[in-house]
Formats: structure tokens, C-alpha cells, sequence
């Protein structure tokens, strides 16, 4: 437990994190990195070119240091990093290194005006505070997964059995594991890491599973990102009995069983956690309002699947709208962006459903922001990021 006076410190120094935080966090990301070359890959240096990472640790920072007194206020944001370290198999020993590096920042950026020695161990002492509930946290999911029918703990080799191109831009890749043994069962929604080496570095992503894994497999379905390390690195190189290791699924935005009308919104790739929830809602004879957006026909993955599945069930309906039309395609149901007016004329009639969406950050605000003026009730309003989370303001 945090001293009172440890408390009101760190409570004291909320404007500091507001105006200068991310300063602070890029200069703890370019010190930790330089100088502990074992824990990079446990981070997408994209994220850190584009400023992704830096302002969403600073932003989690600052909501730890604003609810200090009652930890209960962070809502899911302590469960969103718990999953995310969980995927990426982030351990005890990797706590002492950012602590280390975060309290250097502190005092480097502060001053030694400011991060006086009162400032540092408080903020020390709330470091470890919310080190050891991680950490607790993420054993307790360890085992349990390492404990569960098909799991494992750490890093378990598979093989790439199977490549589908679904797009222009996107692969499917079906992993079975080398052992030929049970598999443990992900829900509907979550992700799996990858550990890669690629060019004898060593990266690891979290890529979210596109089908269920009922079938002793796991599908990943993967966009080329230009410049993408990962990405080029699955479509260029890895191919049928190419052999990585994966760590087992994890992640908190799942479908959650509900009797409510059920509508699934995506945009571009961010359609591949939607499949797996459309194969599980469709087996519960659940109303699904399926609703994809994609830049033309081109880059449209899975349409003839999902058109196939709406063939058989009458419970799902499927809308698709193209920025643009690229002359060869199917004709989507509009062409633009989706509005405020068409999102309405694609929802239920009953405003009280469950709404699931993912895609580009733009997109997502977009989404939130109809869903809201529309009537549907927030907290029935569930989202997901790819990289590092951000406020959809």
C-alpha cells in the first residue's frame, strides 16, 4: 500500500504528466531500448516512429497517477495491458528494466528541481505498487492457459499448413502445432503472438485469430503493411511447412453471450476478429447485422464467405460499403463513407443490441460517434485497437 504522502505526491504531479508526458515516455522508450537491447523485441518500432506507443503509455501513466487513490476508476485499461503483456509474454524480469528506465526519465526530464528524492521514491513506490499487481495478474493467466485442455506456457512451435490469399492486400496463414496435440481453445475475438526472427533479429506481434479455432488450428489473416517488418516478412517468406513459434491466445474483446441483437462493424483489416464472432453468434441462431467497410473490391477479404453464410442464415444480414469503385468488383451495398444516416438504415430496428467494432483509428471515432447519436447504450458499445490504445475522441 502507497503512503498517504506518497499519494498526494503523485497526485501533485498529474499537471506535469498532462503537459510533458509524452516527452517524458519518448525519452524512457529511447534509454530502454538503446540500452537493453533484449527487451525490443517485446516492441513494434513502428509504434515508436509514428508516436503511437509513447502517447499511449504516457496516457496510461497519467490515468494511473489521476485514479492513484482508487485503482478501480481505470475501468479495462489495467485488463487491456494485462492481455497485451500476456500475448507478447512479457515477464517478471522484464518489470525492474522499465522501472529503472521510467525513474531515469523522471529525474532527466523533470529536473532536479522538480524529481527531487520525495518525487522518485514515491514514484518508485508507485511503480512496484502496480508492477506487483501485473505481474500477479499475468501469472495467474500463465498458468491458468498452461493449465487449460491444449495449453501451454511460452513459446510452442507450429507449422504453416495452409496460405490463402483473400485480397490484395491480405493472406490467411493455418498454423497446426509441430507436436500434433490438442490445441488450446481461443474465444471468439481474441489474438495470438508470434515470435519471429527475421534476419536473425527477433520481433514478436500480436496478430488476431480470423476463425475459430474448433479445427486444431489457428488462422491469422494478415494485411502487407508497407514497411512492415511482420507483415512482409509472413507473405514473402513464410510458406506451407515453414515452422514459428506461437504464444497462446489471449485478449478481453470477446463475444460476450447475450439474447440482444448482435451488429459487427468493421473497417479494412479489422474484419478478422469479427469472423470468428459471426461463426459463433450464427450457431446460437442470434439476429447478426454484419457491416464492412473497405477502400474498393479489391481489398474486400471474405466477402464470398460471409455472402455464403447469409445464403444459409436468415438470421444475418450483411451490408458492405467501398470508399470508392475500382470498375471490376461486385457493386458494395454504398460507396463512400458510412454515415451517421446509412448506419442507421443497416441497424436493428431495436436500438438495445450488442455492437462490436474495429478498424483504423478514424474509422473507430467515426463509429463510436454514430453509435452514440444513434441511441445505442455505450457501455453495449465495444471496440478493440490493433497497436497501442487511444482515446476515439
Amino acid at each position: 500500500m502507497l503512503s498517504v504522502q506518497d499519494r498526494a505526491i503523485i497526485k501533485s504531479t498529474v499537471p506535469l504528466l498532462e503537459s510533458g508526458g509524452e516527452a517524458l515516455i519518448t525519452h524512457f522508450y529511447r534509454m530502454m531500448l538503446s540500452e537493453y537491447p533484449e527487451v525490443r523485441p517485446l516492441f513494434n518500432q513502428a509504434h515508436q516512429t509514428s508516436g503511437d506507443q509513447p502517447r499511449a503509455l504516457a496516457n496510461g501513466v497519467l490515468m494511473y497517477a489521476r485514479h492513484i487513490d482508487q485503482l478501480d476508476q481505470l475501468g479495462d485499461l489495467v485488463a487491456k495491458i494485462i492481455n497485451k503483456h500476456v500475448a507478447l509474454q512479457i515477464l517478471p524480469e522484464h518489470y525492474p528494466i522499465v522501472g529503472s528506465c521510467l525513474l531515469r526519465a523522471i529525474s532527466e526530464v523533470l529536473g532536479s528541481e522538480i524529481a527531487t528524492p520525495e518525487v522518485i521514491a514515491a514514484w518508485a513506490a508507485a511503480y512496484n505498487q502496480l508492477a506487483n499487481i501485473l505481474i500477479g495478474a499475468e501469472a495467474a493467466i500463465y498458468d491458468e492457459k498452461a493449465q487449460a485442455p491444449g495449453g501451454w506456457r511460452g513459446a510452442r512451435a507450429f507449422k504453416l499448413v495452409r496460405r490463402v490469399e483473400e485480397s490484395a492486400e491480405i493472406t490467411s496463414f493455418y498454423f497446426e502445432p509441430v507436436d500434433q496435440a490438442p490445441i488450446l481453445a481461443a474465444e471468439p475475438g481474441q489474438y495470438i503472438g508470434l515470435q519471429l526472427f527475421v534476419d536473425g533479429q527477433e520481433i514478436r506481434r500480436n496478430y488476431s485469430l480470423s476463425a475459430l479455432s474448433d479445427q486444431g488450428q489457428y488462422r491469422i489473416s494478415v494485411k502487407r503493411e508497407a514497411g512492415g517488418v511482420a507483415s512482409n516478412y509472413l507473405h514473402d517468406r513464410c510458406q506451407v511447412g515453414s515452422s514459428i513459434m506461437l504464444f497462446p491466445p489471449a485478449g478481453e474483446f470477446t463475444l460476450q453471450a447475450s439474447d440482444k441483437p448482435l451488429v459487427l462493424i468493421s473497417g479494412g483489416v479489422g474484419i478478422t476478429p469479427t469472423l470468428p464472432m459471426l461463426e459463433a453468434a450464427l450457431a446460437t441462431e442470434r439476429p447478426v447485422h454484419f457491416i464492412h467497410c473497405a477502400r474498393n473490391g479489391q481489398v474486400h477479404a471474405f466477402r464470398q464467405w460471409v455472402d455464403a453464410l447469409a445464403a444459409r442464415y436468415p438470421q444475418l444480414k450483411r451490408f458492405y460499403c467501398y470508399a470508392e469503385d475500382d470498375g471490376v468488383s461486385p457493386a458494395a451495398d454504398k460507396l463512400g463513407l458510412l454515415s451517421q444516416d446509412q448506419l442507421a438504415q443497416w441497424l436493428p430496428e431495436q436500438r438495445d443490441l450488442d455492437a462490436y467494432f474495429l478498424g483504423p483509428k478514424s474509422f473507430m471515432v467515426a463509429i463510436k460517434r454514430h453509435l452514440k447519436a444513434l441511441g445505442i447504450p455505450e457501455q453495449q458499445s465495444r471496440y478493440e485497437f490493433f497497436g497501442p490504445a487511444a482515446a476515439l475522441v
